[in-house]
Order: structure tokens, then C-alpha cells, then sequence
């Protein structure tokens, strides 16, 4: 009996290869970020890490980007803060909005793991040939700005519904106005009684637009 299934592409196997071998490099992370265990956990030190990598975040996006519900990203907040690794102030934009950013204690951390990532990992290196070394580090550049470019298809515009240092009370914040027909003239929030009468006023053959209370 023929097998129903053929064999798996070659992107299917690479994955599987790649997924099994990629447990030591994990391994190496794993040892170094023990060393910072005892002063932020692994939640806390992903929204570090979010934080440093946009300075200025708000709650809102920053509980996005953890992929997390907005209270508990406050109360994951609340715990930074009150360990000295961040510190909150007045949006650039909007000064009813809290904005993100780290501590110097936050930073000297961040400074510490790497460092500690970075001796672990040379220990590894230097046992591989260079020639090891240099396809390692090109397919890992490569593998990275794929993956970037796939989690993030666009770059956000300053000032966009997902600029993270877009001020509250837009975007995403306001409910969208449900699609309707745009008149000649659409009459300003603020227009008086004489401006919204000349607004109503439609080309010949155009439908009204119907008025609301």
C-alpha cells in the first residue's frame, strides 16, 4: 500500500533539525539568565527587555507586545517600579499618559546578563572551526531578519495606530465611525447651526445623508 504521505520538504526538515539542536544554545541562555533569578523574573525581565527596545511605551502597547491582559501587565509594572528597574512619567504626546522607561539599576542588569550570555557562548565558539563559526553567525543574521521582518510586516509611522508612543485618546483608544456616505461638505464638530445647514446641502442625483439625533 502506498504511503499517503510523501516525504517532508526540505524547509519541514531543517525545522526538526534545527529544533533539536537548538536546545543547547537554550541551554547556554538559561545558565546565564539563573544569574538574574533572583532579582526579576521572567515575565518582569521580558518587559524589561520590551521596554528598553521602545523607550517610552505606554501600558497599553506594552501589555501587546507581552501579549498580555492590560491589568496584569500594570500589576507586572507595579512590581518594576517598586523593584528600581522602572520608572514611570508624563507622555511626550499626550501628559495624561504614563510613559515607560528603565532604570539605571534596569540597565546595569541587562548590561550584566549579556555579558554573562556573551562568556558562555565564546566557551562554545571556540571549540567550533572558523569555518563553523562564519556560516553559524550568517544563517543566524539571516534567520533573525526574516523573522523580524515576518512578526512586524510593516514599520510602523510615527504618529500610526501602532506607533507604541502614539498618545492615548487615539487610535485604537476611539471606536471607528462605521462607513457612511461622504456628503460635499462634511460639517465640523464645532460648525454652528448656519455652517451644518450648508453642509446638508448634496449635489444634484446624490443621495441625503441621514441625519442623526
Amino acid at each position: 500500500m502506498a504511503e499517503l504521505n510523501g516525504p517532508p520538504d526540505p524547509e519541514t526538515s531543517m525545522a526538526a533539525a534545527l529544533d533539536a539542536v537548538a536546545g543547547a544554545l537554550l541551554s547556554v541562555w538559561e545558565s546565564a539568565r539563573e544569574g538574574t533569578a533572583s532579582r526579576v523574573s521572567g515575565a518582569q525581565l521580558r518587559a524589561v527587555m520590551v521596554v528598553e527596545q521602545f523607550d517610552g511605551i505606554n501600558l497599553r502597547r506594552l501589555a501587546a507586545r507581552l501579549d498580555m491582559l492590560l491589568s496584569s501587565a500594570s500589576r507586572l509594572c507595579d512590581r518594576l517600579v517598586a523593584a528600581g528597574m522602572l520608572e514611570r512619567e508624563p507622555g511626550r504626546f499626550d501628559r495624561r499618559e504614563i510613559a515607560l522607561h528603565l532604570t539605571p539599576e534596569a540597565r546595569r542588569l541587562l548590561a550584566e546578563l549579556r555579558a554573562d550570555r556573551e562568556t558562555k557562548l565564546a566557551v562554545v565558539l571556540a571549540g567550533m572551526t572558523p569555518a563553523g563559526r562564519d556560516a553559524l553567525l550568517r544563517g543566524m543574521r539571516e534567520f533573525d531578519e526574516t523573522a523580524r521582518r515576518l512578526q512586524a510586516p510593516s514599520v510602523p509611522a510615527p504618529g500610526g495606530p501602532d506607533d507604541p508612543h502614539r498618545p492615548t485618546g487615539q487610535g485604537e483608544d476611539w471606536p471607528e465611525e462605521p462607513d457612511r456616505p461622504t456628503p460635499a461638505v462634511w460639517p465640523s464638530r464645532t460648525a454652528g447651526p448656519e455652517r451644518m445647514g450648508a453642509s446638508r446641502e448634496q449635489p444634484t442625483g446624490e443621495p441625503p445623508v441621514a441625519r442623526t439625533a
